[in-house]
């Protein structure tokens, strides 16, 4: 058996349909688990990951906590569960609108909220399971122009720890994964002169890749993992030290 095997293991990734979430998703069937990959948009490439990966794509606004529970319920019997599912909707404080704000924190926080109330009995039910919710290093640190989305992400950490007492209990681990700057839909629209900035802020000098991140969540939804919870890994090359 392989380090970190999912084998016999069913899988729930949010935000799955491109960037971070398929990248998770593959790596979690490669490791074995049969994957559930939820999507609000992207009907068409969440389609053919599934088909590629063996898995079964489900569409969902996990914003809506309705939505949410009926994609928790519709993938079975979960034993791991991976929030991904998030937005940007950036600009100074002073201008951001409500629904700006609204529609940041319903989309990164609230749905983590959603999910993890819907699959937390079940879970600890059967005494198992691993959540992995992803934040992002600008949880940790903040960012220019991104007070929702930092709000939103280190609501996320918060929220993951406490989890994490809650549920220690039943043997259910919660942890959160903090990626740094990703190549991702969200990174490429940047001008040239931030992500230079980025780069000199960060001590491997590249940005990451999805895959990188997806090893991380792999790593912490195994059982070599199942005395680690309650904790925040970052995937920045360095970027938060």
């Amino acid at each position: 058996m392989s380090f970190a095997s999912l084998e016999g293991k069913t899988a729930l990734v949010t935000g799955a349909s491109r960037g971070i979430g398929a990248a998770v998703a593959r790596e979690l069937a490669r490791a074995g688990a049969a994957v559930v990959l939820g999507y609000r948009a992207g009907g068409e490439e969440a389609e053919a990951l599934a088909a590629e990966i063996g898995g079964r794509a489900v569409q969902a606004d996990v914003s809506s906590p309705d939505d949410a529970k009926r994609l928790v319920e519709e993938a079975g019997d979960l034993d791991i569960l991976v929030n991904n599912a998030g937005l940007t909707r950036d600009g100074l404080l002073a201008r951001m609108s409500d629904d700006d704000w609204r529609e940041v924190i319903e989309t990164n926080l609230s749905s983590v909220f959603y999910t993890c109330r819907a699959v937390c009995r079940p879970m600890m039910k059967k005494r198992a399971g691993a959540i992995v919710n992803v934040s992002s290093v600008v949880g940790v640190h903040g960012n220019w122009g991104q007070t929702n989305y930092a709000a939103s992400k280190a609501g996320i950490i918060g929220f993951t720890k406490s989890l994490a007492r809650e549920l220690g209990s039943r043997n259910v681990r919660a942890n959160v994964v903090a990626p740094g700057y990703v190549k991702t839909r969200l990174t490429d629209v940047l001008p040239e002169e931030a992500t230079a900035a980025m780069l000199q802020a960060t001590p491997l000098a590249r940005l990451g890749e999805p895959e990188d991140v997806a090893g991380a969540v792999r790593f912490l939804c195994s059982d070599e993992a199942s005395f680690i919870t309650g904790d925040v890994i970052l995937v920045d090359g360095g970027l938060g030290m």
